[in-house]
């Protein structure tokens, strides 16, 4: 395939990176006054991310008011509220009302055009705003949705100034950026638009997100989805400019690279930054994840999973995400196991496992790994989890 990475190069350099020390990253952003959620090792840190076209009702505010940190989806009140933008709002106004603490991230994604934003209305006033491949076709992201042209700077110009416009009201505690992975990732778009234009869309990126942090100021958070074993440092030199970012995909390998090899570097990257202070929102799929023939491997950036069928497969895997995280969460990370964002559609929304209640307590130390079996001892709980037999136990002391 043109442009395809030699793979047995490729297996060598994650095995290399996975044993050695990541390379070199500077601590998280220094935080502003009640800028970071609230964390407590009391019992499970919880995070949310979650979508509804119409507004949340009276119990599920209460329930989203419990969390420390919540992410709306795109679409969030979009049907009743008219826009994504005044959607968010009004479900954020809502929960400070319960909880003032509850930390809340506004969506928006780097690279994908996503219909129900108000702000797309002047979009059609800025030439050139949306990506086209050298065949003509403007759907570029899963041949059914555009992107942007992050080259061009009046579309970087109207990207930042609807996001500051959004988080400038007081209920929006910071931005949660997507798609990241689909700019950073080499191969992604390369073909389509070209490798100099690929080129130019990461500097694009670049610049954007660093506009994004001076124009947000040092109150709100940033949280973007970047850490990704595909990358070659998996994303750790890219977090950086971040407050933290969002864990997914971490089973989705790249290639011929064996799946324990590519999940232990990608838990390499969640330890090492959790250590260095960044927000970790630990997100994964309860279902089976969907292999979807013909699609190849370097292209695929976005995890998808199969829908919740039988209960013992979901504790399962439950187990397994649960054991994962406590591996690898430090202070402010967060855990998150869905079966999709949508509330509507979703049948684990509004559910609360009996792990969630139980006392959890500091971690005595980091976890203890020999080979692909991970071992960790909290104040109430002993941890085991097996990466290459997919299990992982939590046995509680109380």
């Amino acid at each position: 395939m043109t442009g395809c990475v030699d793979m047995k190069h490729l297996l060598t350099l994650l095995i290399v990176l996975s044993l050695a020390p990541l390379a070199a990253l500077g601590a998280a952003p220094s935080a502003g006054t009640n800028r970071l959620p609230s964390f407590s090792w009391e019992r499970m840190p919880r995070y949310m991310h979650i979508r509804k076209n119409t507004a949340f009702t009276a119990d599920e505010i209460r329930y989203l008011a419990s969390f420390p940190l919540v992410t709306f989806e795109k679409g969030t009140g979009a049907t009743e509220s008219g826009s994504t933008e005044a959607g968010t709002l009004a479900a954020a106004r809502a929960i400070k009302k319960i909880n003032p603490a509850t930390k809340v991230l506004y969506y928006r994604n780097v690279i994908v055009h996503y219909d129900g934003y108000a702000a797309n209305a002047s979009l059609t006033n800025i030439p050139g705003a949306l990506l086209v491949g050298r065949n003509g076709n403007d759907k570029l992201v899963r041949n059914r949705v555009q992107a942007y042209d992050l080259t061009n700077g009046k579309l970087r110009d109207w990207w930042l100034a609807s996001a500051k416009q959004v988080c400038a009201d007081p209920v929006i505690d910071g931005l949660f950026l997507d798609g990241n992975i689909k700019v950073l990732e080499p191969a992604y778009l390369r073909d389509e638009i070209g490798e100099k234009k690929k080129a130019a869309l990461v500097d694009g990126y670049t610049a954007m997100m660093q506009d994004a942090r001076r124009i947000l100021g040092p109150e709100k958070l940033m949280v973007a989805n970047v850490l990704r074993a595909r990358l070659p440092d998996s994303g750790m030199s890219r977090l950086r400019g971040f407050d933290g970012s969002y864990m997914e995909g971490f089973e989705t390998a790249v290639g011929n690279v064996p799946l324990k090899d590519y999940v232990a570097k990608g838990l390499a990257a969640f330890q090492e930054a959790a250590r260095r202070g960044f927000v970790i929102a630990f997100t994964a799929g309860l279902g089976e994840e969907e292999n979807k023939e013909g699609t190849k491997n370097r292209q695929r950036t976005d995890e998808i999973r199969k829908s919740l069928t039988g209960n013992e497969v979901a504790v399962r895997r439950f187990q397994y995400l649960l054991a994962i995280f406590l591996i690898c969460a430090e202070k402010h990370s967060y855990f998150c196991a869905h079966d999709g964002y949508d509330a509507k559609k979703s049948k684990a929304w509004m559910t609360h496992p009996s792990e969630f209640n139980r006392p959890l307590g500091a971690p005595k130390g980091p976890a203890v790994r020999d080979g692909y079996v991970y071992t960790r001892e909290f104040a109430h709980a002993s941890v085991r989890m097996d990466i290459e037999k997919q299990t992982g136990v939590v046995e509680w002391k109380n």
